[in-house]
């Protein structure tokens, strides 16, 4: 990704921004919004209406939609351009941002939408004479793919800035090379939540379907540019997501060369500052390989390197959670720190609370453990396993009339999310302590 000496965080400075504007600022600062897309009805509506307020025009380029995706963006005055699909996303993304008469541009899915909190934000950047480009943080759900992420999809319209790689299409490279050239200018961290992505289904169909596209693209890809550590990245995780998803013998077969992918792209690189992110990625799904494994020492580790790099703390977010969790599993100590420090990034994400309540009640900080399930019961009222794990600890500081209450809502919740097994063993666990008691 963007070297970090060429690049600047929007977060430390945007405050101050925000109240007195930037000192040297540009007139006028249009927006051009840009979408490729085929088949999006479902989604295209709640993503041109997040953008509405803030693009000056909305460029969308069809590559062959067969539903009403284009009648749909007709109806949000977009732009609407053609272009046949030729299993190359750059190509496409090219020639969308060529149709921009914005000075800036900004790049989303169908499947995403912008938050409206950032908006200011974005203006704010924008109003920036040396910046040349910004990376976004992204939000996930409906997955359980890291949920946060950094997607370099704001930047100035200018003539050098273009997509290159026909899957996982990135405007990384010309970036560089214009800042090599220009050294005044900029690339921003905007650490404020900016887009949102929701366009994981459940749809074993679909997500088959998908993985067969992006493994086709990716190989073919690095059949012509072997030496892309980038692509190994994105294509070793593709193989360790699958392993995850499907544990099939097709599936296990992917992860023995997923690792081989992302050993390979480490090769490449062995300069983990100089490639940022992207080595950040290789160790963090190197460290998912190796725990699916079942080395969870060389998990451990990979996840400790990881960590260590000089990347924000938002894209460690999810190194820390697989780290504690091995730690946890393993009872050592060390969980409780790596989970404190999960909930210290993402204060709003229930799971880690889950997690540092287990890691307190293992450290014998019984009240404290209490605490922390509560709040993950507040962030999420129908989390079973938190008023599971809630009354577990309350049976051992002897408040049994409480405990029994949050174990009943365990299982009844565990009941109406299908989860029936764990209803019924905790429904036994329950009646023979409540036995024991009496």
């Amino acid at each position: 990704m963007i070297s970090k000496k060429k690049s600047k965080s929007i977060h430390k400075s945007i405050d101050k921004s925000l109240r007195k504007g930037f000192s040297r600022s540009l007139e006028p600062m249009g927006l051009s919004v840009c979408l490729i897309v085929k088949n999006e009805e479902q989604h295209l509506s709640k993503c041109l209406n997040s953008v509405k307020s803030i693009a000056d025009e909305i460029i969308l380029v069809d590559t062959g939609s067969s539903d009403r995706t284009v009648s749909f963006a007709k109806k949000h005055k977009a732009k609407i351009f053609h272009f046949p699909w030729c299993d190359d996303f750059s190509k496409a993304r090219n020639y969308a941002i060529a149709q921009a008469t914005g000075q800036w541009i900004l790049v989303i899915d169908a499947d995403e939408i912008l938050e409206q909190e950032a908006i200011a934000v974005l203006q704010s950047v924008m109003a920036n004479a040396d910046c040349l480009a910004a990376n976004l943080l992204r939000t996930e759900s409906g997955t359980n793919k890291v949920p946060l992420s950094y997607v370099l999809r704001l930047f100035r319209n200018h003539s050098e800035v273009q997509f290159w790689g026909c899957y996982h299409e990135s405007i990384d490279q010309s970036i560089t090379k214009l800042q090599e050239r220009e050294s005044h200018w900029l690339v921003f961290d905007v650490d404020t939540p900016v887009l949102h992505h929701h366009g994981y289904t459940a749809s074993e169909i679909q997500r088959k379907q998908k993985y067969i596209f992006a493994k086709r693209l990716m190989t073919k890809h690095l059949q012509s540019f072997p030496d892309d550590i980038y692509m190994h990245s994105k294509l070793g995780a593709l193989y360790i997501s699958s392993m995850i998803e499907d544990n099939t013998a097709e599936a296990r077969g992917d992860l023995s060369l997923g690792l081989q992918i992302l050993q390979r792209g480490l090769s490449l690189a062995n300069h983990g500052e100089e490639f940022g992110l992207t080595y950040f990625d290789l160790l963090f799904h190197l460290g998912l390989a190796y725990e699916y494994s079942g080395e969870s020492e060389l998990a451990q580790e990979a996840y400790l390197q990881a960590i260590a790099l000089n990347v924000t703390d938002r894209v460690k977010f999810a190194a820390y959670t697989n780290l504690g969790g091995i730690y946890q599993e393993n009872k050592q100590p060390e969980s409780l720190a790596c989970f404190a420090k999960v909930i210290e990034i993402v204060p709003d994400y229930a799971p880690g609370y889950l997690n540092y309540g287990i890691a307190l009640k293992t450290t014998g900080r019984y009240e404290e453990a209490i605490a922390a399930y509560k709040q993950a019961i507040a962030l999420v009222p129908n989390y079973a396993q938190a008023y599971q794990e809630l009354g577990a600890v309350l049976f051992k500081i002897g408040d049994f009339q409480t405990a029994t209450a949050n174990i009943t809502v365990a299982i009844k919740l565990h009941r109406q999310q299908g989860d029936l097994t764990t209803a019924d063993n905790l429904q036994e666990v329950l009646q023979g302590v409540l036995t024991a008691l009496t």
